[in-house]
């Protein structure tokens, strides 16, 4: 078996099946984390480190992010909230940019007829500052959550042109035009209100129980913010396109193992 990687050689003597339903034995029975969000980071580095185009990185990231939700539908995890692309990132070469615009219309069409999306009554919702995306991928995203906007069984969320600062800043200007149409007074403003003034309001639970980083960065990156104030974090040093239901199941098992007092 010379030129096998360990990760192969452990696949193909089922020891990461063995693991995976010790993982699920773990964690059965034990509180699960109603909102889980994710920043998806290592694409490009796990490309580069195996001398592939940064175009295939993103592919590979987006195959995993379809077996990712899959994994939460059968957890019975309700809300997904996955941080594709920030403001920042529209930065990056034309060409990168093109390609992640490319893979995420591919995928989109996809979920448009996607069993599991329908069957599962997943409503999918695009967070951000989308009039910075294509007219082409905009039409897409208000398409699919048009399809969806009924569904209220879990809750499948995009930040893509996501900002933390600018959510809190355009939550913000929505509450000052509120007060200047004579809406609402200045004494009415709490932090309710904020809560349901962010790109957030439409979901029954905005504040993840946990939030994933791949690749070894210990940061949120502006990732939901406010929302975040009393999430759980696991940093993972892994790349994104090698994240495995295994590495799911380890951050639900950390999660568990946790006290959460919310400042108390």
């Amino acid at each position: 078996m010379a030129g096998i990687s360990l990760r192969k050689l452990m696949e193909i003597t089922g020891i990461y099946k063995l693991y995976e339903r010790r993982l699920m034995s773990e964690i059965r029975g034990k509180g699960m984390p109603e909102h889980i969000a994710v920043i998806l980071d290592g694409n490009r580095r796990w490309a580069s480190e195996r001398m592939l185009p940064t175009t295939e990185g993103h592919n590979h990231g987006a195959k995993t992010l379809e077996e990712f939700l899959r994994w939460c539908l059968e957890l019975g995890i309700k809300i997904v909230t996955v941080y594709i692309l920030s403001t920042e990132n529209l930065g990056r070469s034309k060409e990168e940019i093109d390609n992640i615009f490319r893979v995420m219309e591919e995928k989109l069409w996809e979920m448009l007829s996607s069993p599991e999306i329908h069957e599962n009554r997943v409503r999918v919702k695009a967070l951000g500052k989308l009039s910075l995306l294509p007219e082409s991928l905009r039409a897409l995203l208000n398409e699919l959550e048009e399809a969806t906007r009924a569904y209220d069984n879990c809750y499948f969320n995009l930040a893509v042109a996501y900002g933390g600062r600018t959510e809190i800043v355009d939550a913000a200007r929505k509450i000052a035009e509120m007060v200047k149409d004579g809406r609402i007074e200045p004494s009415d403003i709490d932090e309710d209100l904020f809560m349901k003034s962010l790109y957030t309001a439409h979901l029954p639970k905005p504040e993840p129980d946990l939030i994933i980083r791949t690749s070894g960065e210990e940061r949120l990156s502006g990732f939901l913010l406010w929302q975040s104030a009393y999430s759980e974090l696991c940093f993972l040093d892994i790349y994104w396109p090698d994240f495995r239901k295994i590495d799911l199941l380890r951050a639900i098992r950390t999660y568990q193992r946790r006290s959460r007092r919310f400042g108390k």
